[in-house]
């Protein structure tokens, strides 16, 4: 596919709220920081019931700002949003998060120089408290373990142009989760072409106690199995499970096969332990040892939270006979 040619081409920056009165402010105040500044920010109202538009409004003098209302979920409001704009290309993003000064210079240079149709940013945690940092650390992959090529953007970090949104019908309408996923899938099996901008970064907090990240994974995962994604690494996820407790049941008789439990769950563990230490300098420091032992109950509830809200969105997807 041809990209949009030219630069200095206008961009729309799109965000849709509900109920962010704590955390909409941040956002605000690191647009006004961009070192390519919007030009228009279109933040649809997707049924807040607190201060949030309030706020928007009183930035309406530093900001080339508009609003719109419309929309029951996520992609809806992005949608809304998206036909109210004016560019030509279009940088999405979320609140409960902030922009580093460059993102949105660097998320739309592939759309200017033509490169690409569609633009994947990148995210790094920004913890409050060392429970977060941890969970930040082990939780989220590092820069270096990204491939590229097989990288698909997330909603609150990237960019496209408004004539690839319009080929594929804009996000999915009936995808209260994993919208911007399929989105991108769409797009690729159309034939736009991708690019990853890893200088493109939003930063944003993580979970602040294993009850609330428990709930996130498990959105995620209902979005995975509502929309039909990764059934084989949803498989793998159950298998090697399953495979760990029968060795851990057969070790009573074979003590050799607590060996090779122990072995498997230590590779397995390897890359978060890594992920942890390149965040060790920054735990106070009666959290350091604390922060080992964190990090299999981290996954483990993580991996427990998918394989719970995993089935949950294939029995809803068959229910409902969506694809």
């Amino acid at each position: 596919m041809a990209a949009e040619e030219g630069t200095g081409m206008r961009v729309s920056l799109i965000v849709t709220v509900r109920n962010e009165e704590g955390s909409i402010g941040e956002l605000l105040d690191s647009m006004l920081r961009q070192t390519r500044p919007p030009d228009e920010v279109v933040i649809n109202d997707c049924g807040c019931t607190d201060r949030t538009m309030e706020i928007v409004q009183a930035y309406r003098e530093r900001l080339p700002l508009r609003t719109t209302a419309g929309g029951a979920n996520i992609p809806q409001g992005r949608n809304t949003a998206i036909r109210a704009a004016h560019g030509p290309l279009i940088a999405c993003t979320d609140a409960g998060l902030w922009l580093e000064p460059c993102w949105l210079e660097e998320i739309v240079a592939p759309l200017e120089e033509g490169r690409a149709e569609l633009v994947a940013g990148f995210f790094r945690a920004d913890p409050r408290s060392p429970f977060e940092a941890v969970l930040g650390a082990v939780a989220y992959p590092t820069l270096d373990e990204i491939r590229p090529e097989h990288f698909l953007p997330a909603g609150q970090s990237m960019a496209f142009t408004r004539r690839a949104w319009e080929a594929v019908g804009g996000f999915p309408e009936e995808l209260p989760y994993c919208e911007d996923l399929v989105f991108a899938r769409r797009l690729l099996a159309s034939g736009y072409r991708m690019a990853f901008a890893p200088r493109a970064v939003v930063r944003f907090r993580p979970r602040s106690s294993l009850g609330a990240f428990f709930r996130q994974y498990e959105r995620y995962a209902f979005g995975d199995g509502l929309a039909g994604l990764w059934p084989l690494r949803h498989l793998l996820r159950y298998g090697s499970y399953g495979t760990g407790l029968l060795l851990l049941a057969g070790g009573a008789r074979v003590p050799f096969l607590w060996m090779l439990l122990a072995c498997g769950v230590a590779l397995y563990l390897s890359r978060y332990y890594r992920r942890l230490a390149a965040a060790w300098g920054t735990l106070p420091a009666g959290w350091r040892l604390w922060s080992l032992g964190l990090v299999p109950v981290i996954r483990l509830v993580g991996d427990v939270a998918k394989m719970m809200g995993y089935p949950r969105g294939v029995w809803e997807r068959r229910r409902s006979g969506s694809r």
